[in-house]
C-alpha cells in the first residue's frame, strides 16, 4: 500500500489494522541524544484510548506501547525508533454481517473496487485505530519540539450546534471533562445534544481547533511545501476530517483587504510584531512568528445504530442497522491526533529549515 510515510527529514510509517495483531509506527531522523521513555509516549496514546466515558466505544484497550528499538539507556540513538501496540479486545464476529455489504459512510466499496477484497473488521486501514501510530509518533515529536521552546494546544471547539465561547476560554478546563472543550458551559450543552443523539441510535461531527506557539519565522518554503499546505495535507489525512481552515479561514471570501490584513509595528524592544494575526500565522507559505491557529472540521461518526439504506455485494438495495461498539462522536479522540499530526509537520520544517541559508550552516559546522 503506498502512501503510508509521512515526512521528509522526520519520517514516520504507520503500520496496522484495526483486528491485526497490533499497531504500530517506525520513526526514521529522530536525533539522538532525547530522553525517552515508554511513559512519554503513552501520556499521549491515554488520551486516545477507548472506553474513557460514555461518548467513546466500549472496545476495551489499554493501548500500551512498547518500544522496541531506537532507544538506549533512557535516550534515542540516532537509529530507527519502532513502537508497537498490541490489540486485544476484538471482537470480528461483529463484523461477519458487514462482509456482505458496504456501510454508509465507509470506505467499504472503495476499498472492494481499487483491490478486489477488504478487510472488513473494523475497517482494516482505513479504521480509526490506525491513528495510534500517528499519536505514539506524535508523542516523540512533541517532545523534541519542546526542547526548542515549541508548544501545541488541540482542543475541541465545537460539536454539532454547540460552539465554546472564546470569553470563556480556559486552557485547564481541557482535561477536566471528556469532550476536551475548553469552555465549561459549552461542554456541558454538548454533553446534553450527544446525550439527545445516542437516543437517536444517531451520531454527531464537531469541531477541533488547534494553536501552536513558539514556531519561529521563516519556516516553511514558498511554492510547493508551503507551511500551511503540509499542514492541511496532514489533517485532512486523518479518516474523519472533510475540512481544514486556517487562520480567519472561509471567512476571509467575506473579508476586504482592510479588514484581513495583518499590519505590522515595532515593539518598545526594537522587535517586529504584528496588529492582529488573520493569516494564522503563515503568510506566503511560511511562518511569521505569530502563534499559527488552524481548526479542522471532522464528520459524525458513520457507524450509527439507525436504519440505513445501502446496497450489498450481490448489486442489491438493502436497510441496514449497524451494531457493535461505536463512538457517538470521533471529536474527542481525535484533539491528541490533531497535536499529533501538527507536530509532526512542524517538526520535520523545523529540521529542513536548518539548510535553507549558508551563514547558519557556517556556524553550526565550524563551532
Amino acid at each position: 500500500m503506498y502512501g503510508s510515510t509521512l515526512g521528509n527529514i522526520f519520517r514516520v510509517s504507520t503500520w496496522g489494522e484495526s483486528h491485526g495483531k497490533g499497531i504500530g509506527v517506525v520513526i526514521d531522523g529522530c536525533p539522538a541524544g532525547l530522553p525517552l521513555s515508554e511513559e512519554d509516549i503513552q501520556e499521549y496514546l491515554n488520551r486516545r484510548k477507548p472506553g474513557q466515558s460514555r461518548y467513546t466505544t466500549k472496545r476495551q484497550e489499554d493501548d500500551a506501547v512498547e518500544i522496541l528499538s531506537g532507544v538506549f539507556e533512557g535516550k534515542t540513538t540516532g537509529t530507527p525508533i519502532s513502537l508497537m501496540v498490541h490489540n486485544k479486545d476484538q471482537r470480528s464476529k461483529d463484523y461477519s454481517e458487514i462482509a456482505q455489504y458496504y456501510r454508509p459512510g465507509h470506505a467499504d466499496l472503495n476499498y472492494d473496487i481499487k483491490y478486489g477484497f477488504r478487510d472488513y473488521r473494523g475497517g482494516g486501514r482505513s479504521s480509526g485505530r490506525e491513528t495510534i501510530g500517528r499519536v505514539a509518533a506524535g508523542a516523540v515529536a512533541s517532545k523534541l519540539l519542546k526542547e526548542l521552546g515549541i508548544s501545541i494546544c488541540a482542543y475541541t471547539s465545537a460539536i454539532g450546534p454547540v460552539t465554546i465561547n472564546p470569553n470563556n476560554f480556559n486552557k485547564e478546563e481541557i482535561q477536566k471533562n471528556p469532550l476536551y472543550m475548553p469552555d465549561a458551559q459549552a461542554a456541558e450543552k454538548a454533553q446534553n445534544y450527544l446525550e439527545q443523539c445516542m437516543k437517536e441510535c444517531n451520531s454527531s461531527g464537531g469541531m477541533v481547533e488547534c494553536i501552536i506557539s513558539g514556531v519561529p519565522a521563516g519556516i516553511g518554503e514558498p511554492a510547493f511545501e508551503k507551511l500551511d499546505a503540509a499542514l492541511a495535507k496532514a489533517i485532512f489525512s486523518i479518516g474523519a476530517v472533510k475540512g481544514f481552515e486556517i487562520g480567519d479561514g472561509m471567512n476571509v471570501a467575506d473579508s476586504t483587504g482592510l479588514q484581513n490584513n495583518d499590519g505590522y509595528y515595532v515593539d518598545e524592544k526594537g522587535c517586529r510584531q504584528k496588529y492582529s494575526n488573520h493569516s494564522g500565522g503563515i503568510t506566503g507559505g511560511m511562518s511569521d512568528g505569530c502563534d499559527i491557529v488552524f481548526r479542522a472540521a471532522f464528520k459524525p461518526t458513520p457507524s450509527i445504530a439507525a436504519p440505513q439504506k445501502t446496497v450489498n455485494r450481490q448489486g442489491e438495495n438493502i436497510e441496514i442497522e449497524i451494531h457493535g461498539r461505536h463512538d457517538p462522536i470521533i471529536v474527542p479522540r481525535a484533539v491528541v491526533v490533531v497535536e499529533s499530526m501538527a507536530a509532526l509537520v512542524i517538526l520535520d520544517f523545523m529540521l529542513a529549515s536548518m539548510t535553507t541559508r549558508l551563514d547558519k550552516i557556517k556556524e553550526f559546522f565550524q563551532k
